[in-house]
């Protein structure tokens, strides 16, 4: 069972998961509607996604929960830098999307990373952070990741 501090991330993850592989499917041409009206409505929840839980959701792990544990967990830093350049990458490619050329193509990348990306944070990462993390720890970790994905989305309730 996921600790109580890593919910709200693990929360966006299940989200993101399905929206990458609608990502996928899209850009495949297994979704109506199909073609470049499909793509383009898919884009666009994409990217909202992107606003609304993405960037909040980078910004705690990138302010709060990686720092503490490359301070706390010295064999999580090659892991941390390969997601580092996940998201990098994920930015690099929403950026792209309002006139790519390519559009399914891209769309079915961001979707592949986007998922390799989540599942190696719930398999690789968070299991790192609850083996070595404190009670205490995880409780502060916690509070503070609450308070970024909070003030980014004031109505939720975390």
């Amino acid at each position: 069972m996921r600790d109580a501090s890593l919910i709200p991330l693990s929360h966006d993850h299940h989200h993101g998961l399905a929206l990458a592989l609608r990502c996928r499917k899209q850009a495949l041409g297994q979704i109506r509607p199909m073609g470049i009206q499909g793509l383009k409505e898919r884009a666009g929840e994409l990217e909202e996604f992107f606003s609304r839980n993405l960037k909040p959701h980078f910004q705690a792990e990138e302010e709060i929960l990686f720092p503490f544990m490359r301070s706390r967990i010295p064999q999580s830093e090659a892991l941390i830098e390969d997601l580092l350049k996940d998201h990098a990458a994920l930015r690099e490619g929403l950026a792209r999307l309002d006139g790519a050329d390519g559009l399914g193509r891209l769309l079915f990348e961001l979707g592949d990373l986007l998922e390799r990306h989540i599942r190696r944070e719930e398999r690789e990462l968070f299991p790192l952070f609850e083996k070595h993390a404190t009670p205490g720890e995880a409780e502060r970790v916690g509070k503070e990741i609450e308070k970024i994905l909070a003030f980014a989305n004031p109505k939720s309730k975390i």
